[in-house]
């Protein structure tokens, strides 16, 4: 549990799940995309895997600057909020800004008049506070890292059957079934750590995964 928390100093869990199961995919729909070659097909697994690598190191690169993009875009929006109260706005639209913002995460946790109280003392806080700064932080360069290395090592697990089996052919598919089990295990510990049922979860996730790597394939993916 330890290196769990230790792992979302900087990326929260849910965007460790999705970049694992994103990068899963990418890897699945090379090895997958394979399976209309047969057995006895000449198949050169090793030269798939390092594409399928190429390819999930490409996606971490984007995937960790658009996720500072993402952060930075946040800051701006939230720095502009806060701006548009401190420029004097009434009470009503003050609340109203700030109820729109927060309402759609607290509406299912508090009483509505407990939460147009907590509204309140937000929007007061926010016209007597500092201008917020709009920048990134090495703690932001950390989770870009996170989000980079996380694409690119679900790749390694697929890559291990062409290191211990000389057949091309059965190696993909054990590759396939590996990734398709790593699936099921992301599910399974995003389950029991939102509080939903693990099983299902697992299987839910894995179900997911795989269908949507079967639409990627026949679209070029």
């Amino acid at each position: 549990m330890a290196a769990f928390h230790r792992l979302h100093r900087n990326l929260d869990p849910a965007s460790t799940m999705g970049e694992l199961i994103f990068g899963m995919i990418m890897v699945m729909t090379f090895t997958l995309g394979a399976r209309v070659l047969g057995a006895d097909e000449p198949t050169d697994g090793r030269e798939l895997m390092i594409a399928a690598l190429g390819c999930n190191v490409a996606w971490g690169i984007i995937d960790a600057f658009l996720y500072l993009l993402g952060t930075l875009h946040e800051r701006r929006r939230l720095a502009s909020m806060q701006a548009t109260l401190r420029r004097g706005q009434a009470d009503a639209t003050a609340l109203a800004l700030v109820r729109e913002e927060l309402e759609e995460g607290l509406s299912g946790l508090a009483a509505r008049d407990s939460r147009e109280s907590f509204y309140a003392t937000v929007a007061a806080d926010a016209r007597n506070s500092a201008d917020a700064r709009v920048g990134l932080t090495a703690d932001d360069g950390r989770a870009a890292l996170l989000v980079f290395v996380l694409v690119v090592l679900t790749a390694v697990p697929a890559a291990i059957p062409f290191l211990l089996l000389e057949d091309s052919y059965i190696a993909l598919r054990a590759s396939n079934g590996i990734m398709t089990v790593l699936l099921f295990l992301v599910g399974y510990l995003w389950g029991k750590h939102v509080g939903a049922k693990p099983l299902f979860s697992g299987f839910l996730v894995m179900s997911i995964g795989v269908a949507l790597v079967l639409v990627a394939i026949p679209l070029g993916g």
